[in-house]
């Protein structure tokens, strides 16, 4: 049996990189099933006064489309 994925790109924010790839993965899960991975292509911090206060991520979240499956 084959299958297909697909990718879609989201950018989130987050007081770590790892809280920004969680909110990407977390919000993207609401309205697809099946995600299989999450690619951070790019980070950011947001810099304030000296001091980061928190980072945004470029991320790319791949799940597999199910047959019958209207994207």
């Amino acid at each position: 049996m084959s299958s297909v994925a697909k990718s879609i790109e989201l950018l989130a924010e987050g007081d770590s990189l790892e809280a920004a790839t969680e909110a990407a993965v977390t919000e993207a899960s609401k309205t697809i099933d099946d995600i299989r991975s999450v690619y951070v292509d790019n980070y950011r911090a947001v810099v304030d006064d000296g001091r980061i206060q928190s980072y945004r991520v470029h991320a790319k979240i791949t799940f597999v489309i199910q047959e019958g499956a209207v994207t």
